[in-house]
């Protein structure tokens, strides 16, 4: 209906402008709520969601009272919409577009859906069109002919949708948000409004959490604290570590210092209804072998090995990301590529790459031009000017000839020494290029020794 029409019929009728970016938006904070009833959550189209209760139904008292819950919460929104539930997701999708009712009882998807116009299952305009022209208005007209006359006139696209609506054939759902096999939860019969009391809450779901790891001999890297709270939103504490963790004590203690400087807006009833943690990554954890007699003074030995990684832990969640880091060995000949950062101290290298060769404490990045004096063609320098300041060269030991990586399109020669000055100081310098093929080399102050 075009709006022209739609104002005709309906004189009063408010227009307001289509923001798809605010749309996209509220749909998305709409679907982090949700998250409450389910961890498998997914945007269908700008104004609809999936919601998997596969398994989590029993939790709020079965399919209906979930519904009701998720209908009350939707309320609380302003939002008018059609909430069902069925097998499949295109039953789902049917029920809610073309029909009244909340749901399909299980195993009746051909029943309710055989008096459903052909739209219901999703199909292109130009299908529906041609199965309307043909006088197949119902999916029930469908369920009727045979599959090979459909697929032969109207494509595989057809049979598809009908056997995902169906149940014969599966419908995968992609999540918003990454799930997770390891997900604990608490709901309170009245919202909390103490943080001690969340802090407890937390301290029972690591213990439940850490059991279910130890089982499948998983250890945490990274886990999300999900705080749901009256006012229907939510808040996630993320915490991540450098060691694959499945003792309760190092995560509480991450967890707590986000804790204590968590604002809770704890008036106007938005205290926390649910409290959920879940292990977003883990990794396998080999059994370690314990002594026979397993002393006091081996388990302090057994923290203190872990004392470094944990400080290291709570320094990088307390501060911004990428903040603690670490150099480590790169495999690459160019000086300025022969490291990367590193932001845990734990990681294991794929190889190591010894260099036997000395190398400055300080490199500069970029290098810095410089003018230099030397007998050619491969002599060290015997000066160098830098900042403003001539250096009489004392000692000098090279060249160590560097050449760049073709495979990165490098086309360059470098000629390294390493110089000691009349006062000292030690520099290392390169030269740029040969004379056999350039009549005047640049030179480069890449870095200061100690």
């Amino acid at each position: 209906m075009t709006l022209t029409d739609a104002c005709a019929l309906v004189p009063t009728l408010k227009i307001v402008a289509d923001n798809s970016i605010f749309a996209a938006k509220a749909i998305a904070k709409l679907a982090d709520w949700a998250t409450r009833f389910t961890p498998w959550v997914a945007i269908n189209g700008t104004d609809g969601l999936w919601l998997d209760i596969t398994g989590c139904s029993d939790l709020f008292g079965g399919e209906g009272a979930l519904l009701d819950r998720l209908r009350q919460g939707l309320a609380r929104f302003n939002i008018t919409a059609h909430v069902a539930v069925a097998d499949t997701a295109g039953a789902a999708w049917a029920m809610t577009h073309f029909t009244t009712n909340d749901g399909i009882p299980p195993s009746k998807n051909r029943a309710s859906l055989t008096p459903l116009p052909v739209a219901a299952l999703r199909l292109e305009a130009s299908i529906v069109k041609n199965l309307e022209l043909m006088g197949l208005s119902h999916i029930g007209d469908l369920l009727s002919l045979p599959r090979a006359s459909l697929s032969e006139r109207f494509g595989d696209k057809l049979l598809v949708r009908l056997d995902q609506a169906l149940g014969v054939i599966p419908e995968p759902i992609s999540p918003r948000r990454p799930t997770s096999t390891f997900i604990v939860r608490h709901a309170y019969t009245e919202p909390v409004t103490v943080v001690a009391s969340i802090a407890h809450t937390l301290d029972h779901l690591l213990l439940k959490l850490c059991r279910l790891l130890k089982k499948r001999r998983r250890g945490v890297r990274q886990a999300v604290l999900s705080l749901f709270q009256a006012n229907d939103t939510v808040q996630r504490i993320a915490i991540g570590t450098n060691r694959k963790v499945q003792e309760p004590k190092p995560l509480a203690a991450l967890f707590t210092e986000h804790l204590k400087s968590f604002s809770f807006c704890l008036k106007d009833g938005s205290g926390i209804e649910i409290v959920m943690l879940a292990a977003t990554v883990t990794e396998h954890l080999e059994p370690t072998q314990l002594p026979l007699k397993a002393t006091e003074a081996h388990s302090r030995s057994s923290d203190n090995n872990h004392m470094l990684v944990d400080l290291v832990d709570r320094l990088t969640n307390r501060l911004a990301g990428g903040t603690v880091a670490r150099f480590t060995p790169h495999q690459s000949h160019v000086p300025e590529r022969a490291v990367q950062i590193c932001t845990s101290i734990t990681q294991h290298l794929s190889a190591s790459w010894p260099i036997n060769l000395p190398r400055p404490i300080h490199l500069f990045t970029p290098p810095i031009p410089i003018e230099a004096v030397a007998m050619i063609p491969d002599n060290p320098p015997i000066l160098f000017r830098w900042q403003k300041r001539t250096h009489r060269v004392a000692n000098a030991s090279g060249p160590e000839r560097i050449m760049g990586e073709w495979w990165r399109g490098d086309r360059w020669t470098r000629d390294y020494y390493q110089i000691e000055d009349m006062a000292g100081a030690r520099f290392w310098l390169y030269r740029e290029g040969l004379y056999r093929d350039t009549v005047n080399p640049r030179w480069w102050l890449h870095g200061l020794f100690a």
